[in-house]
Order: C-alpha cells, then structure tokens, then sequence
C-alpha cells in the first residue's frame, strides 16, 4: 500500500510538472523594441517636435514623471511640462542617449537605465534617466521617468 501512495504521488509530481507551461522571454527583442523607442524619441526631439517624442510615453493618466524635485502624473502633464521647459526648436537643442542599460524584469516589463545629454549653442545640459518600460497594447512605452540633471 505504501508504494501505492509513493507512486500516486510521484505520478501527481510529474503530471503537474508536464502540465505547466514553460515560458521564455525574449530578452534580445524586447531590448531591441526599447531601443527602438528610444532611438524614435531622440529622432524626434531633434526635429523640434514633442509631441512625437512624447509618442514613446504611455499615454495615460497613471504615467509618472519626476526631474527636479517635482513629479508629473499623467500623459498630458508630462507633455505640458516639456513644452513649457522647452517652447522651441533652440531651447530643446540635440538630444544624445547613452550608456543605456535595458534591464528585462519580465515578459511585459523592463528598467532601462542611461545618461541624456542636450548639445545647445551655449550650454550642455546632461544628467542621467531611469525608466520603467512596460509592454501596451501601442507596444513598449514609458511608465515611469525619473530624470536627474547633473551639477555643473
């Protein structure tokens, strides 16, 4: 009778076992497809146009962002919050990404971790970004930014 029991229970191991599904992640195309996103909003920044670069936002009201000391939630205010920082082609100068560390934590989320840099004709802002990317129904896009602007 005890063997009964050990082999009913090793038959209940190996058929849950055999019943799970096996899920692997694709770290090499979701780090491609943030790449991507991200190349796309340096394009558009500097072409002058926000909006776009805004594209690789989740929009929605639940998006956070937060530079300097202050926090935005939502699409809409973080747009808002660009434009008036940035009012013109001039004031947005050429956007440089580097240093980019895409960190996948799961099949609909990444961290990407990196340093930002404007070249203007007097000045050459830079500091250094986190970002939480996560998988949408748009594709992958920003729902957290947290950017920090170095001391000069």
């Amino acid at each position: 009778m005890k063997l009964f029991y050990t082999l009913s229970a090793l038959l209940l191991v190996l058929l849950f076992f055999s019943c799970q599904q096996k899920t692997t992640i694709d770290k090499e195309n979701i780090e491609k497809k943030i790449m991507a996103v991200l190349n796309e909003q340096m394009r558009y920044w500097n072409d002058g146009d926000i909006e776009q670069y805004m594209a690789g936002y989740d929009r929605s009201d639940s998006l956070r962002f937060a530079s300097g000391g202050k926090v935005s939630y939502g699409w809409e205010n973080t747009l808002e919050r660009y434009k008036n920082g940035y009012p013109n082609k001039e004031t947005m100068g050429t956007l440089q990404f580097s240093n980019i560390d895409v960190s996948v934590i799961s099949g609909d989320a990444a961290l990407v971790f990196g340093k930002w840099e404007l070249q203007k004709e007097n000045e050459h802002p830079w500091g250094l970004f986190t970002l939480i990317f996560q998988q949408t129904n748009d594709g992958w896009r920003i729902v957290h930014d947290h950017t920090s602007t170095a001391q000069k």
